[in-house]
């Protein structure tokens, strides 16, 4: 019988990121260059607007700020709520999933702090 391990996924797969590794998991879902810092906007700014985010975020292009606010919004973490107005007006703010990773981010930001 082989050692135990410390590796998160390894008691689901023989490798890490196996198909069932929570880590992996995650990782897909806030991965990517901007999923973070538009989480770490959203709750520093509450509900904002697409320009607000856009603004936010240093470096974001129209693309990726659509295509990520859209995954966000497919997985939970952000709410997207449109207007019946015109001009349409659409907020977005985090969902309770959403902001239940805020801390564990912030961890992550004082981890890079310290040692980056």
């Amino acid at each position: 019988m082989a050692p135990s391990s410390s590796y998160p996924c390894d008691n689901v797969d023989p490798g890490i990121a196996g198909p069932g590794c929570a880590l992996k998991k995650v990782l897909d879902v806030v991965g990517g260059k901007w999923k973070i810092l538009l989480l770490c906007a959203l709750d520093e700014g509450g509900t904002l607007r697409y320009g607000e985010l856009r603004r936010r975020v240093y470096g974001i292009t129209n693309t990726m700020l659509s295509a990520s606010l859209r995954e966000l919004e497919s997985d939970g973490l952000v709410l997207r709520r449109q207007y019946p107005e015109m001009p349409v007006r659409v907020e977005y703010s985090l969902t309770g999933k959403g902001a239940s990773l805020i801390p564990i981010l912030l961890e992550l930001k004082g981890w890079g702090d310290e040692n980056l």
